[in-house]
């Protein structure tokens, strides 16, 4: 694959020397930018950037501000929280796709990207589903399911899946009566 068509990945983080070894990770696969704070993580952003890699505990500004600017400024990248925060309900309304808690391996980083590669080609709705669903995943390995904004995530997630289900539902009975070309009658 040349440069024109890899995936362009911009990983953030207050650490110089970890942002650079995400760089070294994921360098051989894709088209890595890396940004050591939030105001150079949103100079660095633009439509090219498919894929965004996101600490949430930095001095300038916090990745929770980062991820609001971004997704205010439209842009449509799969986002991931790349943190040694441990997940805790204020992620419920966060506006990112997947949080992974540091620290991570090469084999982990280079499957977060693919997945949410991978992700972007899926409708709204099961982005949507997916994105809920990590936040569930993350709470649950936190151990903060005891409150009500896991019950209302939960809730959510049910709703949503249900969308997705009826989606699939109407899509496979659709397809079923569609001739497929080259077939015999």
């Amino acid at each position: 694959m040349d440069d024109a068509t890899r995936a362009t990945v911009l990983a953030v983080d207050d650490e110089p020397d970890l942002a650079e070894l995400y760089r070294v990770y994921l360098d051989s696969a894709y088209d890595v930018r890396i940004a050591t704070g939030g105001e150079a993580a949103l100079a660095e952003m633009d439509d090219d950037v498919d894929v965004v890699l996101l600490d949430r505990r930095m001095p300038d500004m916090s990745g929770h501000e980062v991820l609001a600017a971004m997704r205010e400024a439209g842009y449509d990248a799969r986002i991931a929280m790349l943190t040694a925060v441990e997940p805790d309900v204020d992620i419920v309304d966060m506006p990112f796709d997947d949080y992974k808690t540091k620290p991570v391996t090469r084999e982990d980083l280079l499957t977060l990207v693919e997945v949410l590669l991978h992700r972007a080609t899926f409708d709204e709705r099961s982005q949507e589903f997916f994105a809920l669903a990590s936040k569930k995943a993350a709470l649950e390995a936190a151990g903060t399911t005891d409150t009500e904004e896991y019950e209302e995530l939960i809730e959510r997630v049910e709703r949503v899946r249900a969308r997705v289900d009826e989606t699939l539902d109407r899509l496979s009975a659709r397809d079923a009566f569609v001739e497929v070309p080259g077939s015999v009658p």
